[in-house]
């Protein structure tokens, strides 16, 4: 009888044990796949940093091709869109000295675009010019996942670059009087 009693609690042992080492292995699984979660949470917010600096680039080639139009109403309304989506970039996933060129960077686009939303088409052009060297110095650091292209006009004030997402020339500087004037500086795959 003390056998069959000592069976009963070793089987009883045994299957508290198996309970126990399932149990263990479940939690152990459910925290790796949390972990997963938690790494996949920090991609997604990569990229939707990625996402607000495609968003600034988006907002700055529809100004671009405004300018083109020679739309001064659409360029005004681009600029504005420009920035808000300039003050919604989130720099906190670069490092800090990059934090610090990227605020910069921001900031002086900002007013750029601020100045395009409330300017005649003249005007617009002349901080058009400024504004895509903040948008390509933005994008040295950020990177893109399109290919882009700067592009480079020798006449519009002593020479002037912008970027585009084609590499045919359309001179934003001059629209319709000088479509075709410049030229593929650079292209840039980052």
């Amino acid at each position: 009888m003390r056998t069959m009693k000592n069976l009963k609690m070793s089987i009883a042992a045994m299957l508290l044990l198996a309970v126990s080492f399932t149990n263990a292995q479940e939690k152990e699984k459910m925290d790796h796949d949390h972990g997963d979660m938690k790494m996949d949470h920090g991609k997604m917010m990569d990229k939707n940093s990625d996402a607000k600096a495609e968003a600034i680039l988006a907002d700055y080639f529809s100004l671009k091709d405004a300018l083109v139009a020679d739309d001064t109403k659409k360029a005004a309304q681009t600029g504005s869109k420009l920035v808000a989506s300039l003050k919604a970039f989130d720099k906190s996933k670069y490092t800090a000295e990059e934090q610090k060129e990227l605020a910069d960077i921001v900031e002086d686009a900002t007013e750029h675009a601020e100045h395009i939303a409330k300017s005649e088409l003249d005007h617009q052009r002349e901080h058009f010019k400024t504004l895509s060297k903040d948008i390509t110095d933005m994008v040295a650091i950020t990177g893109t996942k399109n290919t882009l292209y700067e592009q480079f006009c020798p006449m519009y004030d002593k020479g002037s670059a912008w970027l585009s997402t084609s590499s045919e020339v359309k001179n934003p500087y001059y629209g319709s009087k000088m479509l075709k004037c410049g030229k593929v500086q650079k292209e840039i795959n980052n």
